[in-house]
């Protein structure tokens, strides 16, 4: 069997849509509740890599620190942008998929058929 991680976040409607999707089909996840044990800023550099986004990519932009934090401004690295959302992770933006296949931001949820086993 195929390890399968979700970072997921309880309260989105798209992150328990993916994982329902994941365990229609026979499979049992593990689940990564990634706001209140967020990866490390490693993890999520290599997170990031593994989806092929930008890190702007997979930022959630219509967070309340977002705006606060002024991260719309084209000064900020993706280091310092990869701390911030390790520092803010309601930043990471959701449902991220990892499988032996490949990882995804599963916006929109096709991507989910991309790598599952």
């Amino acid at each position: 069997m195929q390890k399968i991680t979700i970072y997921h976040n309880p309260s989105c409607s798209k992150s328990r849509e993916a994982l329902k999707r994941i365990r229609e089909a026979g499979e049992e996840p593990e689940i990564v509740l990634y706001k209140e044990n967020p990866p490390s800023r490693e993890e999520l550099a290599e997170l990031i890599r593994q989806t092929g986004l930008s890190v702007r990519g997979i930022m959630r932009d219509g967070e309340d620190v977002y705006g606060e934090l002024h991260l719309d401004d084209p000064k900020w690295t993706d280091d310092e942008l990869i701390d911030m959302m390790v520092q803010h992770p309601i930043l990471i933006n959701r449902p991220i998929v990892v499988t032996a296949k490949g990882a995804r931001l599963c916006r929109p949820m096709e991507a989910l058929d991309e790598i599952m086993p």
